[in-house]
């Protein structure tokens, strides 16, 4: 089993929940962040007045999937985040030691169904 981090641009979540849930993904979690990478960041203007956004705001998404569906997840959110723009985000891939249902008990990838 694996789990697939996305950190994506906030306007991309629904476009990658629903081709995602297209796909049979049947779960995901999803988290406002914050950070930087090769974007460093940003300037606004506020009331006249620079200021520096040191971290920007993302969405990160978090799939748990089989070791067969990686491959096919990866895709489908790369090709539905992709805008060509630095600031697209980055896909993690782990390894998942174990992963527990809590309402049942069951183990491994029974608990992911």
């Amino acid at each position: 089993m694996k789990k697939v981090e996305a950190v994506v641009r906030h306007f991309k979540l629904e476009d990658i929940k629903n081709a995602l849930t297209e796909h049979g993904v049947q779960g995901m979690t999803i988290t406002e962040v914050r950070g930087f990478g090769r974007q460093k960041g940003h300037t606004e203007m506020y009331r006249g007045t620079e200021y520096a956004v040191d971290f920007v705001p993302k969405i990160k998404i978090e799939v748990a999937v089989t070791d067969d569906r990686v491959q096919e997840v990866v895709d489908t959110i790369m090709r539905t985040a992709q805008t060509g723009q630095i600031g697209d985000g980055k896909i993690f891939v782990s390894e998942l030691v174990e992963t527990i249902r809590i309402r049942t008990g069951e183990t491994g990838e029974d608990a992911l169904g």
